[in-house]
């Protein structure tokens, strides 16, 4: 009994207020021409032809005091050409301006690591499209024989307060969707040669 109630209090829960789905609707109105299918409430699958690729959208909930905000997660998974597990994280240069991008390893084969940030930083197509590109987390990981890409844009997330109460979705510019779908048709052409 002790141990069910502490399992109970202890377990993560959603913060109050939030509607599973509610973002994702949001941003498959935002997407426009891209179609967006939901498999489940807080998780959809993009299936878009110029992408070459399907990508899931997952909704992802942060809970702060007195407010939570939930983003939204593009995720692709691609067959590697070689083995070698390794993590890393891509994020821009620059304090004020971005001036690049930079490759942060994370953990696993560091030769692995040299070889794959070497070949993305060479990309100048994928430069030229992750550069204007708003994303808060962009994580690339090699295991059992499949690349895993997860982006979390900045746009297409909700902020939602509860005292002043309101919500608000952040949309995707269009200019900003044509980078991220650019972004992810490159990733789905480029990581399956790595």
């Amino acid at each position: 009994m002790i141990r069910r109630l502490r399992d109970r209090l202890l377990a993560p829960r959603a913060p109050a207020g939030y509607r599973p789905g509610a973002t994702l609707g949001l941003l498959s109105r935002n997407l426009g021409q891209v179609h967006m299918q939901l498999l489940e409430p807080a998780r959809g699958v993009i299936d878009n032809p110029a992408l070459g690729c399907r990508a899931e959208v997952r909704e992802c909930v942060e809970a702060h005091l007195l407010m939570h905000v939930v983003t939204c997660e593009f995720r692709l998974c691609l067959p590697a050409l070689q083995g070698g597990g390794v993590t890393l994280e891509m994020r821009h240069a620059g304090a004020i301006r971005r001036t690049g991008l930079a490759c942060v390893y994370r953990r696993g084969d560091k030769a692995r690591f040299t070889q794959v940030r070497e070949q993305l930083l060479n990309n100048a197509q994928l430069t030229a499209a992750l550069m204007p590109l708003d994303f808060k987390r962009l994580t690339l990981e090699c295991r059992d024989g499949h690349w895993w890409l997860t982006l979390e844009h900045m746009g297409g997330s909700e902020v939602v307060n509860r005292m002043p109460a309101f919500r608000r979705y952040i949309q995707i510019s269009p200019p900003q969707r044509a980078h991220l779908m650019a972004c992810l048709g490159l990733f789905g052409q480029s990581l399956p040669r790595l």
